[in-house]
């Protein structure tokens, strides 16, 4: 479970590869704006190119282009940033700020009553994407950003989300597992297995890591009519992780989310939302 792993990691495959000849324009335009991330937010047109695989001269001609419609901007030193176009079509998702707008009262109310680390995650193929993250100022380090890439196989979220994907996705997952370091409750593909049928039963799951930071995660699985469409977790430092009653809060908010994806209806009530942590 590395739940502080940097996001950039697991998408810098997708972008180191030369675009093939004749690939088409919007393949090469999101082959760019793949260049971006966490770690390179402002990018030299050089960047551009280098990062996304894509020739200079051909990265100049695409960049200008998305400069024209919005989605990038350029700045007076002449790098260039995402656009806020982007962020405007991004907005419209609804396995994003849809499912945002329903489960932000009660990850707020988990924000509330733990002071940790409170996550909300989807799956994409093989990855999972953080939607949303509210955290404490004091609350233990981490990396991930929202919009960010993470692990499935190594994360709290990720196990929820892949214990419930297609077989040829955990299939994937279980051929391609090595364990991170100081993720020792995972430590083989074998335990990876026997981690997600244990979770398909209980429908949540609890880890905990060393590296880089000693943290705990307990993640539960958020449901539209009795599908897994999202993963909830907190994350904390893992010293008095198992004592401080994070897993009912969790599983308590995953469940009025799930009942408020499916139901509709009002604004949730007091009697849905989740208590006070056990001292």
């Amino acid at each position: 479970m590395n739940e502080t792993q940097n996001a950039a990691d697991s998408g810098q495959a997708r972008r180191g590869g030369r675009p093939a000849e004749g690939q088409p324009v919007i393949d090469r335009a999101f082959a760019l704006l793949g260049a971006f991330d966490s770690d390179h937010r402002a990018l030299a047109l050089s960047e551009l190119a280098g990062r996304s695989g894509i020739p200079r001269s051909s990265a100049l001609r695409l960049a200008r282009s998305l400069v024209g419609v919005g989605a990038l901007e350029r700045l007076e030193d002449g790098r260039y940033v995402v656009g806020l176009r982007l962020l405007e079509t991004a907005s419209l998702a609804p396995r994003g700020h849809g499912l945002r707008s329903v489960a932000m009262p009660f990850m707020e109310d988990l924000f509330h009553v733990t002071r940790q680390h409170v996550l909300l995650a989807v799956r994409d193929e093989d990855e999972a994407v953080l939607v949303e993250r509210l955290s404490a100022l004091d609350a233990s380090p981490v990396r991930y950003r929202v919009g960010g890439r993470l692990p499935l196989a190594s994360t709290g979220v990720g196990l929820v989300l892949l214990a419930f994907a297609p077989p040829e996705v955990q299939a994937r997952a279980i051929d391609a597992y090595r364990p991170e370091p100081g993720n020792d409750d995972v430590p083989t593909a074998a335990e990876l297995r026997r981690v997600l049928a244990q979770v398909r039963r209980a429908d949540f799951v609890f880890l905990r890591q060393r590296h880089p930071w000693p943290v705990g995660t307990v993640a539960a699985s958020v449901r539209d009519g009795g599908e897994v469409v999202a993963a909830l977790s907190v994350v904390a430092p893992s010293s008095g992780f198992a004592e401080a009653g994070y897993g009912p809060a969790v599983r308590a908010a995953a469940r009025a989310v799930s009942r408020r994806l499916t139901e509709g209806g009002p604004a949730p009530s007091a009697q849905d939302r989740p208590g006070p942590v056990p001292s």
